[in-house]
C-alpha cells in the first residue's frame, strides 16, 4: 500500500512550490486503470519475491528499510541526472513529506512483511485491502465529496470476490500479530493513496515517490543503523521454492528485483495514476493485487488454485469494470 485533514485540504488554497509546478494533463481514464492494474501485478510477485527473501532469516523491519533506501537511492540519482531542482523540498512542504514517507510508505511496507511473515500472503492482503473502504469512506464523510452507490457495490462485491480467492470458509486459524499488522498495513495504505492524490496535481510521482522515500529510509537508518546489517545474507544463495526449488539464486538479485520492479516501477505507476483516476477507484483497482498473487502462487509454489478461487477472480474483474463504469 498517510494532522491529515491540513494535508488534504483544497488545492486552491495550496502553498505555492519552489520546484517547477507539473503540467497538467487531460485525465485518461483507461490509460489511469492500467497503471494500476500493472502496479498490482508488480505487487503481486513481489509479495512471493519477498516470502522467498524472509526465509533467509532476515527481519521484516531489515526488508523494508532495503526496499525504501534502494528504491531512495536509484530515484535519486535518476533525477539528480536529469532534473536536479525536483530533489528541493521547500520548507512548508517538508511536513508533508515526512508525513507521506514515515506515515505512508515506510510504515505500509513493514507492516506487509509482518503481515506475510505470520499470515498466508492472500489474507494478508485480503485484510490489507479493506484501505479503499477506508478511501472511500474519507472522501464520502470527510471531504464530503459525492461517492456514487455503484462504487459502493464494487466495493462490496470486491472484497466477497477476494474472500473467494483466498477460500475464507475453510476453517482459517489466524495470527492475531499478523492481523494486526495487516490492519496497519491497511490504515497506511489508505493514507499513502489520500496523500499522494493531494499532491500528484502539483508535482510529478517519481520526485514524489523519490522524496517520500528519502524519510522512510531516514526512519529505518535511526531505527536499524545501517552499520549493523547482517551483510553475510545478501551474498548466500536461496531457493525459491515451490516448482522453482531446484533454483538457487543470490539474495542481492531478489533485493534489487524488489527495489526495481517490486518498488519503484509500482509505486511509481500507481501515483501517477492519480492523475487520471480518483483515489477511491484506483484502491478498487488495486484490488487485482491478491487475485494475481493467488495466480502467482499457482505458477511458482505450486498452491492450489480451485473452482472458488476462480470464481473470485472473476467476481474481482467484475468489480474493477462496475468501478469504471460509475462517472
Amino acid at each position: 500500500m498517510s494532522v491529515e485533514a491540513p494535508l488534504l485540504a483544497s488545492r486552491a488554497v495550496a502553498e505555492p512550490l519552489i520546484v517547477p509546478v507539473a503540467k497538467r494533463r487531460e485525465p485518461r481514464p483507461v490509460l489511469g486503470y492500467a497503471m494500476v492494474m500493472t502496479a498490482a501485478t508488480l505487487w503481486a510477485v513481489n509479495g512471493t519475491v519477498s516470502k522467498v527473501i524472509l526465509t533467509t532469516g532476515l527481519s521484516s523491519l531489515r526488508l523494508a528499510e532495503v526496499r525504501s533506501t534502494g528504491a531512495f537511492l536509484l530515484l535519486a540519482l535518476a533525477l539528480a541526472a536529469t532534473r536536479p531542482e525536483t530533489l528541493r523540498i521547500g520548507r512548508r512542504e517538508l511536513p508533508y513529506f515526512i508525513l507521506f514517507g514515515v506515515g505512508g510508505l515506510a510504515l505500509v511496507q513493514w507492516f506487509y512483511f509482518l503481515a506475510i511473515h505470520r499470515l498466508q500472503i492472500g489474507i494478508a492482503l485480503l485484510i490489507q485491502y479493506i484501505a479503499p473502504v477506508l478511501v472511500a469512506l474519507w472522501a464520502r464523510y470527510v471531504l464530503h465529496e459525492p461517492v456514487r452507490r455503484r462504487i459502493w457495490l464494487a466495493l462490496a462485491l470486491a472484497l466477497t470476490g477476494l474472500a473467494f480467492v483466498v477460500e475464507i470458509w475453510n476453517g482459517l486459524s489466524l495470527n492475531a500479530a499478523g492481523v494486526a499488522a495487516s490492519l496497519g498495513a491497511a490504515g497506511s495504505y489508505a493514507l499513502y493513496i489520500l496523500l499522494a492524490e493531494h499532491r500528484v496535481g502539483d508535482r510529478d510521482p517519481i520526485s514524489l515517490v523519490c522524496l517520500g522515500f528519502l524519510f522512510a529510509s531516514i526512519l529505518w537508518a535511526v531505527l536499524r543503523p545501517w552499520w549493523t546489517f547482517p551483510g553475510h545474507v545478501v551474498g548466500e544463495d536461496v531457493s525459491l521454492h515451490g516448482h522453482l526449488s531446484s533454483v538457487h539464486l543470490p539474495v542481492w538479485s531478489l533485493m534489487a528485483w524488489m527495489v526495481l520492479l517490486g518498488t519503484i516501477v509500482p509505486f511509481g505507476l500507481l501515483v501517477g495514476a492519480l492523475r487520471h483516476i480518483s483515489a477511491t477507484r484506483a484502491g478498487i483497482v488495486a484490488m487485482l493485487e491478491p487475485v494475481a498473487g493467488a495466480f502467482v502462487a499457482w505458477v511458482w509454489l505450486g498452491e492450489s488454485l480451485g473452482g472458488a478461487q476462480l470464481v473470485g477472480a472473476a467476481i474481482v474483474l467484475a468489480s474493477i469494470f462496475l468501478a469504471q463504469s460509475a462517472r
